[in-house]
């Protein structure tokens, strides 16, 4: 006989949260002074404050003079201010045809961060593939609510697909890639993509998004005060982006991907989640619809990772073996 699995806030109480991982376990007291598990409105000011300490120098995005990286200011959406991408490559320039390109948009539960966000890995991209990367700076809510982020996102691609010759980047091989509130962002900027025939995308690369604004997910409850950004801090950034509106029956799909009436039609797909952070079954959900609507999709939940955990714990061994993963994809795609 077969169990249903219940579903939902009636059910959350009895569910024992996963394991963390032990290596990346140890880094969170440390983590939890900047970043706490569950972030409340008031404390978006410092936690700001805390991220913005940390984003790399000028001199750190080099990478000892082996990237080119600059600033470039591009028109915003009408009626709004300029929108600023970062535009790394490799350095010397010596490919002899255009480079595949990577467009990232940074994490930060739509309230925090900037187009230097967690760029590390982006930046090894540069060199090991090699790549040209431009990473977007998008408005931040709650200051700026939906569509702000999503109209910013979107700019700046089709600026990226009308400059490729500018940039020495293969229109054909533009993969669109995101973490956490900038996964969520990729997946709806490919989503307006299909609906409006905008720029051709060889893939989309989503790690740990953020998916659904419901926030109403089994893995959400289970993990409640626990890792990295909890479902308080969820509705934290979803209400900072949505109002009174998040989790109603009216929240468009390029606020929310989750809510898309279909998720056919779209370039192929990677996703990968921990299986100890909030996010976990929304991303589940999401590849199965794209496999149900016919997609090609890669899917990874890597066991006992709490949210970003190979951000934070680099150097740990299942941040390795995830960050290869998304490398070897990244190949097949180029």
């Amino acid at each position: 006989m077969t169990t249903l699995v219940p579903h939902g806030p009636r059910h959350a109480a009895p569910w024992t949260p996963p394991p963390f991982d032990p290596e990346l376990a140890s880094a969170l007291p440390s983590l939890a002074q900047v970043l706490p598990p569950a972030v409340l409105p008031s404390a978006i000011p410092s936690v700001r404050a805390a991220t913005t300490s940390q984003r790399p120098s000028d001199e750190e995005l080099t990478r000892g003079g082996t990237i080119e990286a600059v600033e470039q200011r591009i028109p915003g959406p009408t009626g709004a201010p300029d929108v600023s991408l970062l535009i790394c490559r490799p350095r010397p320039h010596t490919a002899p045809v255009p480079l595949p390109a990577v467009y990232f948009t940074h994490g930060g539960g739509m309230i925090l961060g900037d187009n230097r966000n967690l760029i590390g890995e982006m930046l090894d991209w540069v060199r090991e593939l090699p790549a040209v990367l431009v990473s977007v700076e998008y408005r931040l809510a709650p200051e700026h609510p939906y569509p702000a982020a999503i109209d910013d996102v979107y700019t700046g691609l089709l600026w990226v697909a009308d400059h490729a010759a500018d940039l020495g980047v293969d229109p054909d091989r533009l993969v669109v890639a995101g973490a956490s509130a900038g996964g969520g962002l990729t997946a709806a900027a490919t989503l307006l993509a299909r609906d409006r025939g905008g720029p051709r995308i060889a893939g989309q690369l989503l790690a740990c998004p953020m998916l659904d604004d419901r926030n109403d997910t089994p893995s959400g409850f289970q993990m409640a005060g626990r890792g990295v950004w909890d479902r308080t801090s969820n509705d934290t950034g979803w209400t900072a982006l949505l109002g009174e509106a998040r989790g109603g029956p009216d929240v468009s799909p390029y606020a929310a991907p989750a809510r898309a009436a279909s998720l056919a039609g779209l370039p192929p797909l990677f996703l990968d989640v921990g299986s100890a952070e909030t996010f976990r079954d929304e991303v589940v959900a999401y590849a199965s619809r794209f496999w149900l609507a016919g997609g090609d999709a890669e899917l990874h939940v890597w066991p006992g990772g709490f949210h970003g955990f190979d951000a934070v714990v680099p150097d740990a061994a299942l941040s390795r073996t995830a960050r290869e993963a998304r490398l070897r994809w990244l190949r097949r795609r180029f």
